[in-house]
């Protein structure tokens, strides 16, 4: 399991450790019934603090994406594709929002604002 934590990105760490996480799972890296790392182990491989690895083990398990078994480890959970898609479709509802917010501070049209994400969309998707 591959995480790469930026201190300069303005991220908060946890979120960081969460949203790798989540991707890993989400694009098949991991798959259902995978032992993820301790949190100590995790902690001392990303040179952090156990509480913060510990909070973004504890949000994914809140959200379903892990959970822990006393006395044999974390897995990865099998998740209900549905739910996996409408939590992502939320998630994308509020970045588009920040963007539409933006979009009307700056003055870019609806249809300036359509151009990029098409942009951006077609850019990523070819990927």
């Amino acid at each position: 399991m591959d995480i790469i934590i930026s201190n300069s990105s303005g991220v908060p760490l946890y979120e960081q450790i969460e949203e790798q996480i989540k991707s890993q799972i989400m694009t098949g890296e991991l798959s259902p019934g995978d032992v993820l790392p301790s949190i100590r182990v995790l902690a001392k491989e990303l040179k952090m603090s156990v509480i913060t690895t510990k909070r973004a083990y504890g949000d994914l398990e809140r959200d379903g994406y892990i959970e822990s078994v006393i006395g044999k480890g974390t897995f990865v959970k099998n998740i209900n594709e549905e739910l996996m898609k409408e939590n992502m479709r939320f998630a994308v509802q509020e970045l588009l929002e920040n963007a539409v917010d933006n979009a009307i501070l700056g003055k870019i049209s609806y249809g300036e604002l359509a151009e990029m994400l098409q942009v951006l969309y077609e850019d990523k998707s070819d990927i």
